[in-house]
């Protein structure tokens, strides 16, 4: 019996490389969108979700298999948060460098500039729930069910935030 306690203990230890892997395979893409689409491309999402489980392997003795999904994304998003206050100081003092020339016509890029402005814009000015949501929903093709289980939410708040995204940014885009 206590042979058979030992081997449950090694199989449910996230140290187990087996486990740890499965784990990166279960969760790692998913991690990466809800990052993604919550903070952009330009604070490389997966190089946070690399960290996240590099954090998790570091720590595999403390942390149970049933954790692992929270542990993973609790450390990714105050990694994506740390970023974000970095890139807060680093822009008070950078100034922004004028686009290289292109060939393109300048009234078809004075109007993709504009319309790239409006939706950046519309975007925006989605709370943070509500951009992730519809993100994640719209661009990403995630189902009401899996958006409420990545965040943690009932179907019912995921449907709430993406209908009054969708409002929002018919609104915005019409006063644009």
């Amino acid at each position: 019996m206590n042979a058979s306690d030992n081997h449950k203990d090694i199989r449910s230890d996230i140290c187990d490389e087996t486990l740890f892997s499965s784990l990166f395979t279960k969760y790692a893409k998913d991690l990466h969108d809800f990052l993604y689409y919550k903070y952009g491309e330009r604070l490389n999402p997966q190089d946070k979700v690399q960290e996240a489980f590099i954090k998790l392997w570091e720590n595999c003795g403390k942390v149970s298999p049933s954790k692992a999904k929270s542990y993973l994304f609790t450390v990714a998003n105050n990694l994506m948060l740390n970023a974000v206050a970095h890139e807060k100081v680093v822009l008070k003092y950078q100034k922004l460098k004028p686009k290289s020339h292109t060939n393109e016509d300048p009234e078809f890029l004075m109007q993709e500039n504009q319309y790239m402005k409006k939706l950046q814009t519309a975007i925006a000015n989605l709370t943070e729930a509500q951009r992730t949501a519809f993100l994640l929903n719209r661009i990403e093709g995630k189902k009401h069910r899996e958006i409420a289980d990545m965040l943690g939410i009932s179907t019912k708040a995921v449907e709430k935030r993406i209908y009054s995204a969708l409002n929002k940014l018919r609104e915005d885009i019409k006063e644009l």
